[in-house]
């Protein structure tokens, strides 16, 4: 299965179904793209949970035994099945030798983070010194817009989009009350133009072209965890770069997503969890990068001993010898049970490439896209009908594997439907559905039984 870039996902799925001597939305057409997939063995690396297992399960509608439709892996990403081996590995290794599994074993606890950090640097398109897994998401954040927002009295904003994920947007808050500033003055929230869902790649530019000159940080997602806008972060690092701004993303919906190129892009920083599209469980261990061009001119503002140069840190001088750039801002040593989880998955990623993986989530999310609009586009001639409006961009280019639904009729409903048949997706207030079918785990069968299900659930919703 190798749509080429030139070909749109309705072209290959139209190519095909025509190849097949079927209609695009036949189950048939389903089974012979994932009987093309060549990333399909990945799924078996991974353990669905079965209707039953799902509590809001009504098994006098579905078949329990049947592995869950889980279009989820945007809030928590599937558990790989050598997860529980790694975990059992370190438990018996601390049971059986306490102490010295800080420096023994294939996980010494004492640098474990660092084995896997090569692979972590893979998925977000860095180099490995580029990048530490440390922390939670939030808490990266903060360490970071510590060294890089330093605001005067003309360059005092921080630009970053409106309705961002609520901790980045206390984040960013709270590190400007910090430094002394008032957020109503120094956080610039860009909003969709009246009437859209999702904003305009120009009127990013534009906005930094204009007040470029008062801005001292640009701080957007890379994937808008709401309406799954895919926002180009090459261009924003340009633009944000040639009026002078430190430039940052926060990568929680993008790592694993999308194919990110933050060393080549000349990002300054960015933060990112790992338990959504990188599998690494609730909680997971976060990653954080800076661009090797900061390695010594960007200190960490806050020093623990973990950024002290591994090779001394022993000696207990208790003089700093600061590791240069991102490994400077470790301040703890890292669970050894969250770094097991992550490294689980992040070898299943290493069976592919962040190419690959795109590829076929283009191609995956377009064909969940051409159901939706064959079967519940707004009818005129039938406007009582239930229909579904997409807000996530119709530009494969703007989007990640997520695509956000809005419905004319009471989400709750619809929700609840869902989930009594067995499929696992993500209500957001005020009224969206966030589906997510993933290419590491996911079929096309999937998305048709998804599509199909959403029938009977909106059918059932009106009764």
């Amino acid at each position: 299965m190798e749509p080429s870039v030139a070909s749109s996902p309705r072209a290959v799925l139209e190519r095909l179904s025509e190849k097949l001597g079927c209609r695009p939305t036949s189950k048939e057409l389903a089974a012979e793209l994932d009987q093309q997939d060549e990333l399909k063995h990945l799924r078996q690396q991974f353990l669905l949970p079965k209707v039953a297992d799902l509590p809001p399960s009504d098994l006098s509608l579905v078949d329990g035994s049947q592995e869950c439709v889980y279009f989820v892996g945007n809030s928590l990403g599937l558990q790989p099945k050598s997860t529980e081996k790694y975990l059992k590995e370190e438990l018996k290794k601390w049971a059986k030798m306490g102490i010295h599994g800080h420096t023994e074993g294939r996980r010494p606890w004492a640098w474990a983070e660092e084995t896997i950090e090569k692979l972590m640097a893979n998925i977000v398109g860095a180099k490995p010194e580029e990048v530490a897994l440390m922390n939670g998401l939030t808490v990266n954040l903060h360490l970071l817009l510590l060294s890089f927002y330093k605001p005067t009295a003309t360059r005092h904003k921080i630009l970053m989009e409106d309705k961002a994920f609520p901790s980045d947007h206390y984040a960013v808050e709270s590190q400007i009350r910090l430094q002394g500033h008032d957020p109503k003055e120094s956080m610039l929230c860009l909003s969709p133009r009246p009437g859209e869902d999702t904003l305009r790649p120009e009127d990013i530019l534009e906005v930094i072209e204009k007040q470029g000159d008062c801005i001292a940080v640009v701080m957007f997602s890379g994937v808008q965890y709401y309406t799954g806008q895919l926002f180009d972060m090459e261009a924003i690092t340009r633009a944000g770069h040639k009026k002078g701004c430190y430039v940052g993303f926060d990568c929680a919906h993008a790592a694993g997503n999308a194919e990110l190129k933050l060393h080549d892009w000349g990002v300054d920083f960015a933060c990112w969890c790992s338990y959504k599209y990188v599998n690494s469980g609730a909680g997971g261990l976060a990653g954080a990068f800076i661009h090797e061009k900061h390695a010594e001119s960007v200190r960490p503002a806050l020093l623990g001993w973990w950024g002290h140069d591994i090779k001394t840190r022993f000696h207990m001088s208790n003089v700093m010898e600061l590791q240069p750039g991102v490994n400077g801002y470790r301040l703890s040593n890292q669970p050894i049970l969250l770094v097991c989880p992550l490294q689980a998955s992040l070898e299943i990623f290493n069976m592919t490439s962040m190419q690959a993986l795109r590829r076929k989530s283009m191609l995956l999310t377009g064909y969940l896209e051409y159901l939706i609009q064959h079967y519940y586009t707004r009818n005129p001639h039938r406007p009582d009908k239930p229909h579904v409006t997409i807000l996530t961009p119709k530009d494969p280019q703007q989007r990640g594997c997520q695509l956000s639904l809005s419905f004319s009729v009471p989400i709750g409903r619809v929700f609840h439907e869902l989930e009594r048949r067995g499929v696992a997706c993500d209500m957001r207030e005020p009224s969206v559905l966030r589906v997510a079918p993933v290419p590491l785990y996911n079929s096309f069968v999937d998305v048709h039984r998804f599509v199909e299900l959403l029938g009977e659930s909106l059918a059932a919703s009106q009764k």
